[in-house]
């Protein structure tokens, strides 16, 4: 009858300590190791195949420039700095220009105000300065007449008789002394027409005459002609500020 028990395992005895040393005494380099990967139960399930455990060097993280980062924020602070400060230029100018317009108009204004004013009044001086040249020459024109041609006064004599009216009575003419004869003789028709007396009167200026009636009096002296001439022309010129006919020789 043959034994059902199974055969007992050889006993394999262990490997030396040399062997031992031998198999397992060499160090492969990962360098070496290439395309080999650790093995994963799912190659023998079916299970996905996983990607080879390839050797990747760490990536190294990128150093940051922190001065380059100041440079550039100190670089858009400058550029935000000089378009804010343009931009107030441009402001504060163009309100300049508005007031120094108004103010520069005011002052023009002003000056323009004060000139016609100083203007007006040298216009004022000159022409009395001008009209007191002029009454100054004219008396003088007039002295000159009054002792070259006396007997103007006839003229002025029969001018005062004219201006009374024709109902007038009882004319009287007064002359100077030194001026009777040329009224006697360039007017004798004009006194005999109107029945005028003629007289003599110290008081009267040379080259006047006063003329006197039942109506009114008509004074035709020197100084009053002379002062209603110098008034024409806006002046305040006395006859009397210059000799008389009589002193001139």
């Amino acid at each position: 009858m043959t034994s059902s028990n199974p055969p007992k395992p050889k006993n394999i005895p262990s490997p030396s300590d040399a062997a031992r040393a031998a198999a397992y005494g060499r160090f492969i380099p990962r360098e070496e190791l290439g395309g080999v990967k650790a093995w994963n139960p799912g190659d023998l399930s079916g299970g996905p195949t996983p990607q080879p455990n390839v050797y990747r060097p760490a990536e190294e993280t990128p150093q940051v420039d922190v001065a380059a980062q100041i440079a550039e924020q100190l670089r858009a602070a400058r550029q935000a700095g000089y378009q804010d400060g343009y931009r107030d230029g441009l402001v504060a100018l163009d309100a300049f220009k508005q007031s120094f317009a108004a103010q520069t108009t005011t002052q023009i204004g002003a000056l323009m105000q004060s000139l016609a004013a100083e203007l007006g009044g040298l216009q004022q001086d000159m022409a009395r300065t001008l009209a007191i040249s002029a009454t100054h020459l004219a008396r003088q024109i007039v002295r000159s007449e009054l002792g070259a041609r006396p007997e103007l006064i006839a003229q002025v004599a029969h001018e005062a008789i004219d201006t009374l009216l024709l109902s007038a009575q009882h004319i009287t003419l007064r002359v100077h002394p030194d001026d009777h004869a040329f009224v006697a003789q360039g007017a004798a028709e004009v006194l005999s027409a109107r029945g005028v007396r003629l007289l003599s009167d110290v008081a009267m200026s040379r080259g006047g005459c006063l003329v006197e009636s039942d109506i009114g009096v008509i004074d035709a002296g020197i100084e009053t002609r002379w002062r209603r001439a110098a008034a024409s022309l806006g002046c305040d010129e006395a006859w009397a500020e210059m000799p008389q006919p009589e002193d001139i020789e």
